[in-house]
């Protein structure tokens, strides 16, 4: 099974959390789910790198990791995935989506209101828990 190591961005303003949604995706589990934004590792970048470099493709925003979540460990039907998750702050919101279709701003108790992807619901988990 093919594996996939990832970083992904939980990014906090004033006390509500961006959440990018997927768009149409070959995999059905995954097509149009809410996701914390983030990507692939790049050969040579540590996960600081590679988060602030994904969020400016992504997003065109700037960010700063602060500390570093629980990593999540999940298996989909066709791919198993390594997810190191960091809590980043914003110098603004403004942003631009080059791969999502939509975004939010949400409070951490607004959160269970989204249609998550699989690897990214022990996230929202964890951040109701703290």
């Amino acid at each position: 099974m093919k594996k996939v190591n990832v970083v992904a961005a939980v990014i906090e303003d004033n006390g509500e959390f961006l959440c990018v949604q997927r768009g149409p995706n070959k995999y059905e589990y995954i097509s149009e789910k809410f996701e914390f934004p983030g990507g692939k590792i790049e050969e040579g970048e540590t996960l600081e790198m590679t988060i602030i470099r994904e969020i400016q493709e992504e997003l065109k925003m700037k960010i700063l990791p602060i500390e570093q979540l629980p990593t999540v460990e999940h298996t989909y039907p066709d791919f198993q995935l390594t997810m190191h998750v960091f809590r980043c702050s914003c110098e603004s919101r403004i942003l631009e989506l080059t791969e999502h279709i939509s975004f939010s701003w949400l409070t951490k108790e607004e959160l269970g209101s989204l249609d998550w992807a699989a690897a990214d619901i022990p996230i929202v988990e964890h951040l109701l828990s703290i």
